[in-house]
């Protein structure tokens, strides 16, 4: 997966993130196609995530503080926005993943244990986004040493233990709209592909998060009545379902 490629999906994802903010806080929680779209952001950046922290030179434990740190500034307007405290917001999700793939390195088990247990209940996506990240990265890391006829069987059940994963995330979001991030990601990462070279903006991506979800809280306790609830559409009941 090249640099260009990952930055470009997460570039999509952030957008498809956006849309579906907007329709969370402005529309009434649901705007056809924007909402369905929206679905394919934390899977495509989870895919991502999953990939980077997956290279021998990753600094895992770097990270989890960045991640951390921005989920928390963001928090307050994540709460604002949606006018909620929990689940917590997808930063801190990812933070917990990257906590748990840390823990496993180490061989912190007990600390894995009480990570991969009862936290998940307070983040965004809960167990199926942590389950997500943890299998894409395991079957994205190098292939253990394994001496043995037995070695080819650990890496297709590391395969299917990923595609397995993507179970979960759809019941969470009752649509099979995630699946359209493995296409996307997968077409996107040939190398034959040639892609313009985009310069990659770690940081960017955390200071938008924060940014665009204060923007939005602002704009709805400063001008509450730009709030629109559409009436629920019955022809739009079957398009959710993929």
């Amino acid at each position: 997966m090249t640099s260009s490629g990952r930055e470009l999906v997460k570039w999509i994802a952030l957008v498809l993130m956006t849309g579906d903010h907007v329709a969370k806080v402005f529309f009434g929680g649901y705007v056809p196609v924007v909402s369905e779209l929206g679905r394919v952001a934390f899977p495509a950046f989870a895919l991502v995530m999953a990939y980077n922290l997956a290279q021998p030179q990753a600094d895992v434990s770097k990270s989890v503080k960045r991640l951390a740190l921005w989920g928390v500034i963001a928090q307050p307007a994540h709460a604002l926005a949606f006018g909620y405290w929990l689940p917590l917001n997808v930063l801190l999700s990812f933070a917990l993943a990257a906590a748990c793939i840390l823990c496993m390195q180490r061989g912190r088990w007990w600390l894995l244990a009480l990570l991969a247990g009862p936290a998940p209940l307070f983040v965004d996506y809960q167990w199926a986004g942590l389950f997500f990240v943890l299998a894409w990265w395991w079957a994205l890391s190098s292939p253990p040493v394994i001496r043995g006829d037995n070695s080819i069987w650990v890496v297709y059940f590391r395969g299917l233990l990923a595609v397995a994963a993507y179970g979960p995330l759809l019941l969470y979001n009752g649509n099979g709209w995630a699946l359209v991030a493995f296409f996307l990601v997968g077409w996107l990462s040939d190398p034959l592909r040639r892609l313009p070279a985009i310069r990659r903006m770690r940081w960017a991506f955390y200071g938008y998060y924060a940014v665009h979800l204060l923007l939005l809280a602002g704009l709805l306790h400063l001008h509450p009545s730009i709030v629109y609830s559409p009436e629920p559409l019955a022809a739009d009941a079957s398009f959710t379902g993929l």
